[in-house]
């Protein structure tokens, strides 16, 4: 399973990264089930430890593995991403229909990481919410930090269903934030509220203020519907 050199333009993290990912997805790996030592895939990919954990980072940050303190990392249950049978997003109805989806899922999420979150899950939701500012501070979107403090609140719920669901929809979640960056920066201001939405769920889950968590999160799911397809345009 060695790399030869030469046989691609991509880096060896990227490379050892798709090969792991795909082992993953094909279910060479069992949910949960414990993956080589950094020492083992190294000489099985034979590359450098290095390049190995930048391959694992990676997969850590897709929600694809998780770690566990001195035990090693370990593969995440993502076997229902194809029985939730989420199809491509065509059109806009799909994607109204994505948002009622999350209008449904998310405030109850919020509202249950404000009840059971721990200081790692909260220290993951301020991690995302630090990228979404320095993004603003830069007059700049991003869509990856947005899904993943959207994907971090999911997790601190403590119920896989929820997170599970968010990583199936990640891609159809993608794309409206994608189009709604692009609406919020032509209003003035416009980031630095969606920023501020943003900061005040973390805000009310930090203080575990479930009603407020949840009310926050619908208003603020609601607004990004809005400003990406007013009401008026759906009649």
């Amino acid at each position: 399973m060695g790399l030869e050199a030469g046989t691609s333009r991509k880096g060896l993290p990227d490379i050892v990264f798709e090969r792991m990912l795909r082992a993953i997805k094909s279910g060479a790996y069992r949910p949960d089930e414990r993956l080589p030592t950094e020492h083992d895939l190294a000489a099985e990919f034979e590359v450098s430890r290095p390049i190995i954990r930048e391959a694992l980072r990676r997969l850590r940050d897709q929600g694809l593995i998780y770690s566990r303190r001195g035990a090693g990392s370990f593969v995440r249950a993502v076997g229902l991403r194809e029985p939730l049978g989420f199809g491509q997003l065509e059109n806009v109805a799909d994607l109204l229909n994505c948002y009622e989806f999350r209008l449904t899922l998310e405030p109850a999420a919020a509202a249950a990481a404000a009840t059971r979150h721990d200081a790692e899950s909260l220290s993951a939701i301020r991690g995302a919410l630090e990228l979404l500012r320095d993004a603003t501070n830069r007059q700049s979107h991003r869509e990856d930090a947005d899904f993943q403090f959207h994907l971090a609140i999911a997790r601190a719920a403590q119920n896989s269903y929820f997170s599970t669901a968010m990583e199936a929809l990640q891609e159809h979640i993608a794309i409206g934030m994608k189009f709604h960056g692009v609406s919020v920066k032509r209003e003035t201001a416009g980031l630095m509220r969606v920023f501020a939405e943003h900061e005040a769920i973390a805000d009310a889950i930090a203080s575990r203020d479930a009603s407020a968590a949840r009310q926050l999160m619908h208003d603020h799911l609601t607004g990004s519907r809005e400003r990406l397809y007013p009401t008026s345009r759906r009649d």
